[in-house]
């Protein structure tokens, strides 16, 4: 571990002259750090409350809530020029992707890489103690970060957050070299700079998401499906998580004892406040789920017994890659891809090829065992059978 040095106090950047400068300044570096923070715990719609930037000298917090343009930091995130270093990149990047239009390119993610290497503890907290011998104080993350003035203990907290993110970036890296990962790394660095993770939707409505919705009759399950959508509404009026307005426990006993009245209310669990602020509503869509045509569980397309089988067959073949690596099976091969492989049924070296060819490094490294596991058989004349 390093010895650490008093930290200067960071940058408060809120206004546009000050924004334009810093883009200014972290536009000649050459490897920066970068994180955000959202108030996803407070609010309906959630938003970016916070952007930390350090460079090798300072540490620096851009306001967004107070900034109705952040157009000149577009420039840096797109410059494959500038190393961006993120601690989980993924939400980050869908986040800032969705409400400023930023694309990425060169970003170097501080957990994949820890992944990449085996780590047995990959939280940002975990890595600082074992590295730095730092303390971060995790309580913070499920702060209202959307609160302002920020306090003191929130502003420091924010800035560890990217404060080691550059030295960390370089002992990593050295590392992965040492054990020749950086190009299985470097893949996975580069599938981040798109926004993926987040469009995979689940088809359901949002009462077949509850669990426990299971045990109820069809009329009940009609009933929860019309408190979700009364749900829904209030959260989006009150801007507050849906769980914060009613949790999906407490939904599921609605949707069971239906009650039509306050003391019954009460006795579900509602408390005087939430009957005052929502009894009605919740006494409305009890009512109107009673009367209501039964809801039908979305059909999902099951996958077939073969693609079952060749899934299992990925499966295995890669808990086994893994274990010999010492990581975690996804390292080996994306979710993503072996689903791709199972359901479109590869039948030669060629089509798999296909498949993988945005990942290339692991395409050569395992694409002889992934054909061997899909049981693709490669003739001696070059034909594949």
């Amino acid at each position: 571990p390093m010895s650490v040095a008093p930290l200067s106090p960071p940058i408060w950047v809120d206004q546009p002259a000050s924004l334009k400068k810093l883009a200014e300044h972290l536009a000649r570096q050459a490897c920066i750090a970068v994180d955000t923070e959202a108030n996803s715990l407070h609010a309906y719609h959630e938003r970016t409350c916070l952007i930390q930037f350090s460079t090798s000298e300072n540490d620096y917090l851009i306001d967004p809530l107070n900034l109705v343009d952040l157009s000149p930091l577009a420039d840096i995130f797109a410059n494959q020029a500038i190393e961006k270093v993120f601690h989980a990149a993924e939400y980050d990047v869908y986040l800032l992707e969705r409400e400023f239009n930023f694309t990425f390119n060169n970003i170097f993610d501080t957990q994949i890489a820890a992944r990449t290497l085996g780590y047995p503890a990959t939280g940002l907290g975990a890595i600082l103690a074992d590295k730095f011998e730092v303390q971060v104080d995790k309580h913070f993350q499920k702060a209202n970060w959307g609160q302002r003035p920020l306090p003191g203990d929130l502003i420091d907290y924010a800035r560890m957050d990217t404060h080691y993110l550059i030295t960390l970036r370089n002992l990593l890296y050295q590392e992965l070299k040492e054990q020749d990962r950086w190009e299985l790394a470097h893949e996975d660095f580069h599938r981040c700079c798109v926004v993926n993770g987040h469009n995979n939707i689940d088809p359901r409505e949002r009462w077949e998401r509850i669990s426990g919705n299971q045990d109820l009759s069809p009329r009940e399950k009609t009933i929860l499906h019309e408190l979700c959508l009364g749900r829904e509404r209030l959260a989006e009026k009150l801007d507050r998580p849906l769980f914060k307005v009613l949790d999906d426990r407490l939904l599921l006993e609605l949707a069971q004892k239906a009650p039509t009245n306050r003391p019954q209310l009460h006795e579900c669990g509602l408390s005087d406040r939430q009957i005052d602020r929502f009894g009605k509503v919740v006494l409305d869509a009890i009512k109107k789920g009673q009367q209501a045509p039964l809801v039908k569980p979305t059909r999902l397309e099951r996958p077939g017994e073969a693609q079952l089988n060749r899934l299992q067959r990925l499966k295995n073949w890669r808990k086994r890659a893994a274990k010999e690596m010492g990581v975690e099976s996804d390292v080996i091969l994306p979710k993503i891809y072996v689903h791709a492989l199972a359901e479109q049924n590869p039948r030669s070296p060629e089509a798999v090829h296909q498949i993988l060819s945005p990942i290339p490094w692991r395409m050569e490294k395992f694409g002889d065992q992934i054909i061997k596991a899909l049981g693709i058989r490669i003739a001696t004349t070059g034909e594949t059978t």
